[in-house]
């Protein structure tokens, strides 16, 4: 889940993470107002969309009066910013961070990630700040410096004042820049977050390391731990048929192709979409039902792919095992019923009660392509969306 740069430093001020003073603001008059109460020499109106880059896309703007703020206001709420991230769609800007000012003396990357590769936490620095940190790695990753975290122990100060002197941060203020590490560390294992970004990292003329942006992602599955962190979701942020899905209990992503997926299991979902790749084909999205899904889930997972209007044919690919095929069998033809099929409709079914599956599928009177294997089934999808 993501949330808004200013949701995540109100997150990392619990922490003693230090960050500019600002306000969210809705409307143009709730940015002056906004700008007025700060009383800063500069003010910085920022776009807050679930996407990086926004500087580049124009909506970042350092303002030095009201008139300006209100101008800036005006161009960024209700623009559509189009990022590296977005995609070309982009995303509009509905909400703003209204922020002071800040004398910046030299701008720095700090990041706490998970390493997939060791299974451990890992903190990145660089003095290549306020640049994307995928450039920085591709074109010179040496000035990346990374510290593995033990997870029995938590970050150490010996580590984070090492990153902060291979980052040359300046000797004075050192000490601040490795409590800054250690409370963004401590916020990244308490919030069950799987990345917080510092970019950039900021040290001030009169001597404090600030955030100047903060990007936060948690792990969805540990969001029923973390009430306060739900309570930030931005569902205007999202796609409204991953929202119907999370409502359900699936797990769906919705993707640029126009071949709809539905399999349990996330290993089989991942191979399917390769094999439909494999065949000439593109994928609409990635959807695991789960192990444990009802005959309504599945119904609901039905509707949900063919609410997309790109989605031209679906492949449904079952391996039963908890799951069983007569389970899915039976959504398949709910749904299908209830919204009316008019799309080319490829099913594989393997595994447990696969039989009573595929015969529910034959006396639906539906027009239903049978698949012997999943090579099978991609093959023919592949075909009848072409």
């Amino acid at each position: 889940m993501n949330i808004h740069e200013y949701q995540g430093k109100e997150v990392l001020k619990q922490y003693g993470v230090s960050v500019p003073n600002g306000k969210v603001a809705y409307t143009v008059e709730e940015a002056v107002a906004a700008a007025e109460s700060l009383g800063s020499a500069v003010t910085v109106v920022k776009a807050q969309i679930h996407a990086g880059g926004r500087g580049k896309a124009g909506g970042v703007k350092v303002a030095k009066n009201l008139d300006e703020v209100r101008t800036y206001a005006s161009e960024i709420l209700g623009k559509v910013l189009v990022t590296h991230q977005t995609g070309p769609e982009g995303k509009e800007v509905k909400r703003l961070l209204i922020e002071e000012g800040c004398d910046i003396r030299k701008e720095y990357y700090v990041g706490v990630v998970v390493d997939r590769a060791t299974g451990r936490v890992v903190m990145m620095a660089s003095e290549e700040g306020g640049t994307e940190i995928e450039e920085v790695a591709e074109a010179t990753p040496e000035k990346i410096f990374k510290e593995v975290v033990d997870p029995a122990v938590g970050l150490q100060v010996f580590q984070a004042r090492k990153l902060a002197y291979s980052i040359n941060i300046p000797n004075e203020l050192v000490n601040k820049a490795a409590q800054f590490m250690l409370a963004l560390y401590a916020a990244f294992i308490d919030k069950d977050c799987s990345i917080a970004e510092i970019n950039p990292l900021v040290v001030t003329g009169d001597g404090n390391v600030m955030a100047l942006d903060a990007k936060l992602n948690f792990d969805s599955n540990a969001l029923y731990r973390h009430k306060d962190i739900q309570e930030l979701r931005d569902l205007d942020e999202e796609d409204e048929r991953e929202i119907q899905a999370s409502k359900f209990d699936l797990s769906y992503i919705a993707l640029d192709g126009n071949i709809g997926c539905m399999v349990n299991g996330a290993g089989l979902a991942m191979a399917t979409m390769d094999i439909i790749k494999y065949y000439g084909g593109e994928p609409a999205n990635f959807l695991d039902v789960g192990g444990g899904a009802t005959t309504e889930k599945v119904t609901e997972a039905f509707k949900i792919i063919l609410s997309d209007p790109s989605v031209k044919g679906i492949f449904v690919n079952i391996f039963g095992g908890i799951m069983q095929c007569d389970v899915i069998a039976n959504g398949v033809v709910e749904a299908a019923r209830q919204i009316g099929l008019t799309r080319p409709l490829v099913v594989r079914l393997e595994g447990t009660n696969v039989d009573l599956g595929k015969k529910i599928l034959s006396e639906s009177g539906l027009n239903i392509v049978s698949a012997d294997s999943m090579a099978d089934g991609a093959q023919k999808i592949v075909a009848l969306v072409k």
